[in-house]
């Protein structure tokens, strides 16, 4: 890498990068009154049967039996919200900007205005009664914010449904309706399906009444709603809306997924639907119903995935597994004996496949567990067990970075320069971060495509610590090659950048 890193004292505003958060989870915020005065709820028991399904690659004459067997737990889920004010105009159009042009913003704020209440609102999705005493899983976008919820058996029997619990973070929700020995639903391991096994989706779609549709699972693993906690199963199986909340079983009748959305150009089905695993649902149950909200697990690092630019970097045969960028200072991670720069190969005795999966691993583990650890540490693998702790809040929700762009030139049309007193205040920078601070980043350079911005920290150059500018700009004087790794500190927290100049200009 040729030496064109420079230095300078110029102080530019501070950009945030955004990188990396902290792993591993949030708590949904579930208001359970008074905690004094309630009694612990009764553990939930549900009925799991986590034998595989039966592979014989041969499809029947008809699935009636399986759905004549599914079909009685699986509810149509009605929901209102009450009628709300909402102030309008008396004169109605003097609220165009024609009037406020030219006789100010406090003409509008004196026309008179009266309350007008907006319609009622309602709404509809299914649900799945999962216990015979009445507990049912949904999705929190079906009952949000409902002020009043139903429950409709396929017998014609109707119930008030109690939230018991919401979870935004992965759409489930738990109701719970008053009833004895309901029909209820048995459950398979979800994490023993595979792609090309047969399902079938019931639900409500439309609402025009139960209805019952065939397909087989699409993929796994799948991403797609922007949600913190994801895992979805994607099918063919035809899914509409009112369908949300509804089943989706194995060919042997066993609940696997709640179905959740869609991904249609038209709103209706276009043949990809996505079902959140039961594998995830009844972690996010069982956390509702014992403590009111969902208990996650904490590690305490910062992560990403691995590029293949990583990868070679890293002495990896494939791009599997989680880098850590930073550890959190006295966090369960630290205390084991993580570092940065470690790889997570293995957690709790399952392979990562990537940062996602890695922190949807991390926060299924209960608080106080102990899990053994794998990890490449500088080309050798390494054992090490943590003790996981709870999640400490919402502020700290784990998020993998993917943002790496390490195509392209790095260090050419950056400006650093020392950290003092000054540059740690204006970009808030900790006593005990130390490096170069980036203060001009060309706005037409490669290194500006990787995501480096002024007020980033260069920490690390080829794994070598920088503690100056002076160290920086001597770093990248005699190369090796052109493929260069940075260790940056940004956003409360450091991440991994390789920089490859080989086709650089």
């Amino acid at each position: 890498m040729n030496a064109l890193l420079k230095t300078t004292i110029r102080r530019l505003p501070y950009l945030v990068l955004g990188g990396t958060l902290l792993v591993a989870g949030a708590t949904a915020a579930v208001n359970k009154g008074d905690s004094k005065t309630e009694t612990k709820p009764t553990p939930i028991k549900l009925v799991v049967d986590e034998r595989p399904v039966t592979r014989d690659v041969r499809l029947g004459t008809s699935f009636s039996p399986i759905v004549k067997k599914v079909a009685p737990s699986v509810v149509k889920v009605t929901t209102s919200t009450r009628a709300k004010q909402a102030s309008v105009q008396e004169m109605p159009g003097f609220d165009n900007p024609f009037f406020r042009r030219f006789f100010g913003e406090e003409f509008e704020q004196r026309q008179p205005r009266r309350q007008q209440n907006t319609p009622r609102q309602l709404g509809q999705g299914s649900g799945v009664i999962v216990t015979k005493d009445g507990y049912v899983l949904t999705n929190n976008h079906v009952v949000d914010e409902a002020d009043e919820v139903k429950v409709v058996l396929l017998d014609g029997r109707e119930f008030i449904g109690k939230v018991v619990g919401k979870d935004p973070k992965t759409d489930v929700a738990v109701l719970k309706i008053d009833g004895k020995d309901l029909p209820f639903i048995e459950m398979a391991d979800s994490d023993k399906i595979e792609v090309g096994d047969i399902v079938l989706a019931v639900g409500n779609p439309f609402g025009i009444g139960q209805t019952v549709t065939m397909g087989m699972i699409s993929a796994t693993g799948r991403a797609t709603l922007g949600l913190d906690y994801e895992d979805f199963i994607q099918t063919d199986a035809a899914i509409n809306p009112g369908n949300s909340g509804g089943a989706l079983v194995d060919a042997d009748g066993r609940l696997i997924g709640i179905n959740t959305a869609i991904l249609s150009r038209s709103g209706g089905n276009q043949g990809i639907g996505f079902a959140i695993p039961m594998s995830l649902a009844r972690d996010v149950m069982e956390s509702l119903v014992a403590d009111g909200h969902v208990t996650r697990g904490y590690l305490g690092v910062m992560i990403q995935d691995v590029t293949p630019s990583l990868a070679k970097e890293f002495n990896l045969k494939d791009q599997k597994g989680a880098l850590i960028g930073d550890v959190v200072p006295k966090g369960p991670a630290e205390k084991a004996g993580l570092k940065s720069g470690d790889v997570v190969l293995e957690f709790n005795g399952k392979p990562v496949k990537d940062s996602r999966h890695f922190k949807l691993q991390v926060s299924r583990v209960k608080p106080n567990e102990s899990v053994p650890v794998k990890v490449l540490r500088n080309g050798s693998a390494k054992a090490i067990e943590v003790t996981i702790n709870e999640l400490p809040g919402s502020e700290k929700i784990a998020k993998a970075d993917t943002r790496n762009k390490e195509d392209g030139e790095v260090l050419k049309g950056i400006a650093v320069s020392d950290l003092d007193a000054q540059t740690r205040r204006e970009f808030s920078i900790p006593n005990g971060v130390h490096g170069a601070i980036v203060t001009e980043v060309d706005g037409n350079s490669v290194a500006r495509e990787a995501g480096l911005k002024p007020g980033d920290v260069i920490i690390e150059i080829n794994r070598q610590p920088v503690k100056s500018a002076e160290d920086a700009v001597k770093l990248t004087e005699s190369p090796k090659d052109k493929t260069t790794l940075l260790r940056v500190w940004s956003n409360g927290g450091s991440r991994y950048v390789v920089v490859d100049e080989t086709n650089a200009g």
